[in-house]
């Protein structure tokens, strides 16, 4: 594994680490974290998948984990989910410059599903796995989220980040610390049927409409945050991808559960792994899924 500091043409400092693929390669996965969820998490997934043939890059987002600098306060972030998108946009960049040879793939987890959908160039992407990706709108999330997520919004999340300056999720065993652009942008996102296309408009049901690549989705049964409704809402986004949804529950693999995020998981490597694996295949052309 390498790790590098890549500066984004706007000043931001991003934290990325890379695996070397077993030859032959395969081709080349960026991995879009969760909200709140830091890249190391993914780190044995990205090893593993490297032993398979893939060169994977894993990275932070700016103003968290270590794309937040030392010393720093995320008071003094200013970020929003856009600049988040052109984040992973300068590391898909990074790492086709790095293997220009190797098609391109990504990999995203929840958040890491919904921003390719704001990408200015969605033509360097050859195809997008998405996990536990979905539509934040309320009415749309599980259950017993649904019965509480409205005190998250209409309470919690503004004075918190009034009173702090930044979202103190960690503190608050909700989300993760996020800045204060990125909460409140997101809050405004899920407030609204249509998600960030309702939220923000004509331009960015533009942005999603020119992603034409490849796409298929995973909805996880047991998901304690998104429901397949909501992934299906998010999907609908993407129109001119014409993305496929793949229902996943911890039956099919003998496990007990697997919620928003334990498809990354260690104890996924002789199960779900293996079948992510070829998933992204498939997403190559000619691949079969």
């Amino acid at each position: 594994m390498e790790q590098q500091t890549l500066m984004t043409t706007d000043g931001a400092a991003l934290v990325l680490r890379s695996w070397a693929p077993t030859p032959p390669a395969r081709g080349n996965v960026v991995i879009g974290g969760a909200m709140g969820v830091q890249q190391e998490y993914y780190a044995p997934f990205a090893q593993w998948l490297a032993g398979q043939g893939w060169r994977v890059t894993t990275f932070d987002y700016r103003g968290s984990g270590l794309s937040l600098p030392a010393g720093r306060s995320l008071r003094e972030v200013k970020a929003d989910l856009f600049d988040w998108a052109r984040d992973f946009e300068a590391v898909i960049d990074e790492a086709r410059e790095a293997a220009p040879q190797l098609p391109l793939f990504l990999i995203g987890h929840s958040l890491g599903g919904q921003l390719p959908g704001l990408f200015a160039d969605p033509r360097k992407v050859s195809g997008l796995l998405c996990v536990a990706a979905g539509s934040g709108y309320w009415r749309h999330n599980a259950p017993k989220l649904r019965r509480t997520v409205w005190y998250f919004w209409w309470v919690l999340v503004p004075l918190a980040t009034r009173l702090f300056g930044y979202f103190p999720g960690r503190r608050l065993r909700k989300v993760g610390d996020l800045p204060k652009g990125v909460i409140l942008q997101w809050r405004k996102w899920c407030l609204n049927p249509d998600y960030s296309v309702g939220a923000e408009g004509e331009p960015v049901r533009r942005r999603y409409a020119q992603a034409r690549f490849p796409m298929l989705a995973l909805s996880i049964a047991d998901d304690e945050l998104i429901t397949l409704r909501g992934t299906q809402s998010l999907m609908s986004l993407y129109e001119n991808a014409k993305p496929q949804v793949q229902r996943i529950a911890p039956e099919d693999l003998a496990v007990r559960r697997i919620g928003h995020s334990g498809a990354f998981r260690s104890e996924q490597q002789t199960r779900l792994w293996p079948r992510m694996a070829q998933w992204l295949g498939g997403l190559a052309p000619g691949g079969a899924a």
